[in-house]
């Protein structure tokens, strides 16, 4: 071998051992990170990291079966919730770069059979953006307590919203509707002649080798299944029973990290979908929230310390007993993806931090979540006691006052008939982040539980106005104005 070969091959191995050096620190330093959340009672799941392309770490943090004592793996299986929809979003574009339908056409020349009153007005697109106005079926009121642990055929379940007013004109604005993505799964069966699950298995899973992925059906013994819980305070319990029919396509996926990997670097290429149809996926159709959305997908931008924004692809979802995430960085190949079963967390507060370390940017150590403190205080002893608590524990540099937490707590004081204390817990949000519509918005709903209309008013009314797409708030607030 000559100098200048040998050099060149010298200098190769260097780099190598010097990615491989980087991409071990990195590992470590998420590994400490979600350890910690693990620890503080804030994650019980499955990451999975890739940077460049490249699998970085992953890794099962707690149990999968916490009455067996099983762990949590790689290869372990959680219910998805909404990352479903971006598979159902990719199945329609794939129908359309066929030929066999069009995006932009009403939603009846494919389902004529439904009302055509609103469905003359909505297309596809509509659906695939969250902009078609028709009310989310899953908002409606005592959905998860009557109809949610019955089976439904899409067919039925259509009937349940179809008729209903719309919000808004169809394409005015962006509003987060499951009902959407619960049609888009049934024109897939009319147009494909085959079930949802079907045409899922036979267009994406099985070219992709996604071998552990798949339409959830809670009766099929599934190996490697994880077991759905909610934490109440301290406490981990159950997940509710719900029946699969009823998140169907805007849901009912269940999957691994190792198989959102595949489905992560499938996007990439163009052997399911070509490239231009592939764009349209990500295009940013509709202000929403901070970003935009595209079809099956959120839009946002994210900081990259004094170099340009980073352009981020991501979802989120939640089912009961299941939180998860998965967020793209394409300009670098880069992933997240976050599975856990231990119900709502701030699974996006924790990719943050994982995205801070794959660019060498300073983040937040975890802390423990204030709410799970309070929630037995406040349950047991009573609301003077409770604030009292929070009053001390704010002080303490090592817990944290989370919205969702503190949030989530407050729902359940409120389900268990603990009107009042519900309130103190709203209260908390209410100081700490006035500038959130939802936690006005919460308050208001624990006033309007124990029987004060006027104040019920006045904080939906300032939930309304710091957010105007808060309709369900609108549609309480017309009613108890009356």
């Amino acid at each position: 071998m000559n100098k200048s070969i040998k050099l060149i091959a010298v200098c190769f191995i260097a780099t190598l051992y010097t990615f491989s050096v980087v991409a071990q620190d990195k590992a470590k330093k998420i590994d400490q990170l979600l350890s910690k959340y693990n620890e503080y009672g804030q994650f019980n799941g499955t990451a999975l990291v890739s940077e460049n392309g490249k699998v970085i770490f992953k890794k099962g943090y707690g149990s999968a079966n916490m009455e067996w004592n099983i762990p949590n793996q790689p290869d372990t299986k959680f219910r998805l919730g909404s990352i479903s929809k971006q598979f159902t979003a990719f199945l329609l574009v794939k129908l359309a770069e066929e030929g066999k339908l069009k995006l932009d056409v009403p939603i009846t020349t494919y389902l004529p059979a439904y009302p055509k009153a609103n469905g003359d007005k909505i297309t596809i697109h509509h659906l695939l953006t969250h902009t078609s106005g028709i009310p989310n079926y899953t908002s409606a009121p005592n959905f998860f307590k009557e109809k949610s642990r019955n089976p439904y055929t899409p067919e039925e379940l259509v009937k349940t919203f179809s008729s209903l007013p719309l919000e808004f004109t169809p394409g005015e604005k962006f509003n987060y509707s499951n009902s959407g993505y619960f049609l888009l799964g049934y024109i897939i069966e009319k147009v494909s002649g085959k079930t949802y699950e079907q045409y899922l298995q036979e267009t994406i899973l099985t070219p992709l080798k996604m071998v552990n992925t798949g339409y959830d059906h809670s009766e099929i013994i599934l190996k490697n299944r994880a077991a759905g819980y909610e934490k109440q305070g301290k406490k981990i319990v159950n997940s509710a029973y719900l029946d699969m029919s009823i998140p169907y396509a805007a849901g009912s996926l269940y999957s691994t990290v190792e198989d959102l990997y595949l489905w992560d670097q499938a996007l990439y290429t163009t052997k399911l979908l070509s490239e231009k149809s592939t764009e349209s996926l990500f295009k940013p159709y509709i202000k929403a929230g901070g970003g935009s959305y595209g079809y099956g997908w959120f839009l946002e931008e994210a900081p990259n310390g004094d170099k340009a924004k980073l352009k981020i692809i991501e979802h989120g979802g939640g089912i009961n007993g299941f939180n998860t995430i998965i967020s793209r960085v394409p300009v670098d190949k880069n992933l997240v993806v976050l599975l856990n079963n231990t119900g709502g967390t701030i699974l996006g507060e924790m990719n943050e931090s994982i995205r801070a370390i794959l660019y060498n940017q300073p983040f937040n150590e975890p802390k423990k979540s204030l709410a799970l403190d309070l929630l037995d205080v406040y349950s047991e002893n009573g609301a003077i006691a409770g604030t009292e608590l929070y009053k001390k524990l704010k002080k303490d540099p090592t817990f944290a006052i989370k919205e969702t937490d503190i949030n989530r707590v407050g729902y359940v004081l409120l389900q268990n008939g603990k009107k009042k204390e519900a309130i103190e817990v709203f209260k908390i949000n209410v100081e700490n982040f006035p500038k959130s519509g939802n936690v006005y918005d919460s308050l208001g709903e624990a006033y309007l539980a124990d029987g004060d209309k006027n104040l019920a008013i006045e904080n939906y009314t300032k939930s309304v106005e710091l957010d105007p797409q808060n309709e369900a708030g609108k549609k309480v607030l017309a009613e108890i104005s009356k």
